[in-house]
């Protein structure tokens, strides 16, 4: 047996369970519904407890329902969680600390932490990478190279992320890369078991 596996016992059966698969077991997972298609999060507690823990606590106040993605750059990501379709701002908690430096890349289909130039200043706002962005990644500890904190992934929805992605763009309110027709999350929920 690897030192890695773990063994259950069930009725005298062994059954291995590799670390990720426990890790998937104890990690929650949040249904998201926009106005174009299903979007399935496996959130990494493990990895990202506190940054985890904040999007849980917006999404337990109902609060990215209405909110859009209000930001999508082609070959790079789509961000939204913070403002509503007219650009306005939804009042937020206070931010939390960065977790970039837990290792975890902002790859495809990982979803991560949006912040200012400030380290610290993340607080609803999230991005999906459509693309691998290693320069998004921890490298230093001062502003321009600390990373955004990758919290999670998507394990279903993909196709709906990329049809995010494609949308037709402008300018809107002083604002750049602004979907031209709102895309809407209509509510996100803790998937049960």
């Amino acid at each position: 047996m690897r030192a890695s596996a773990f063994v259950l016992g069930v009725v005298g059966v062994a059954v291995m369970i590799s670390p990720a698969d426990v890790a998937a077991q104890t990690n929650p997972v949040v249904v998201m519904e926009t106005s174009m298609g299903v979007i399935t999060i496996e959130l990494f507690r493990d990895r990202a407890p506190v940054s985890a823990d904040n999007f849980l606590s917006y999404v337990k106040d109902g609060f990215y329902e209405g909110t859009a993605f209000h930001r999508v750059i082609k070959g790079f990501m789509i961000q939204g969680g913070g403002l509503l379709p007219d650009l306005s701002n939804k009042k937020t908690k206070a931010p939390i600390k960065n977790e970039a430096t837990n290792g975890v890349s902002n790859d495809r289909g990982t979803i991560a932490m949006a912040r200012t130039n400030e380290v610290n200043s993340a607080t609803s706002q999230f991005f999906i990478n459509t693309v691998n962005n290693a320069a998004l990644n921890h490298k230093s500890t001062d502003p321009q190279g600390y990373g955004y904190a990758v919290f999670g992934r998507v394990i279903d929805g993909m196709a709906v992320v990329d049809k995010i992605e494609s949308v037709q763009t402008g300018t809107q309110g002083g604002m750049r890369d602004v979907p031209t027709q709102p895309v809407v999350i209509k509510s996100v929920k803790v998937k049960t078991p």
